[in-house]
């Protein structure tokens, strides 16, 4: 049985993996090919903790990031989804539990938000 995810180094793995996925991804792919993932990847585990475990590591602004990215690639509404689908496919491959579904929920409300501020329009229906 799969475990819930509990730590830091939960989300580190949970990342790591989404992320071999998403940089490869047909879809979504080119958005991530300009990002040093090694020094990306603890502030979004940062976010990440903040986000589900409520810890004040991260303190950045999301959409600011998103807006910078949005003008050089526009990020649309099916690069949202597809965003949602690989994480939560990534979660339930990995985790089990109220954390995992917490996670997944997040990401959800994380993509319909950043989409609304982007482009406006339908909200992304939860996994």
């Amino acid at each position: 049985m799969k475990r819930d995810i509990e730590t830091r180094a939960d989300l580190e793995t949970l990342l790591v993996e989404f992320y071999k996925i998403a940089i490869y991804d047909e879809q979504i792919g080119h958005h991530f090919a300009d990002i040093d993932l090694e020094s990306h990847m603890p502030i979004i585990v940062d976010f990440w903790e903040k986000v589900l475990f409520g810890k004040s590591v991260y303190f950045n602004n999301p959409l600011t990031v998103h807006q910078k990215l949005h003008e050089k690639f526009p990020l649309k509404f099916e690069h949202f989804v597809r965003w949602v689908e690989i994480f939560g496919q990534t979660v339930d491959r990995l985790f089990s539990g109220e954390m995992a579904d917490a996670a997944k929920l997040r990401a959800t409300m994380i993509g319909h938000n950043l989409n609304q501020r982007l482009n406006g329009g339908v909200q992304i229906q939860s996994l």
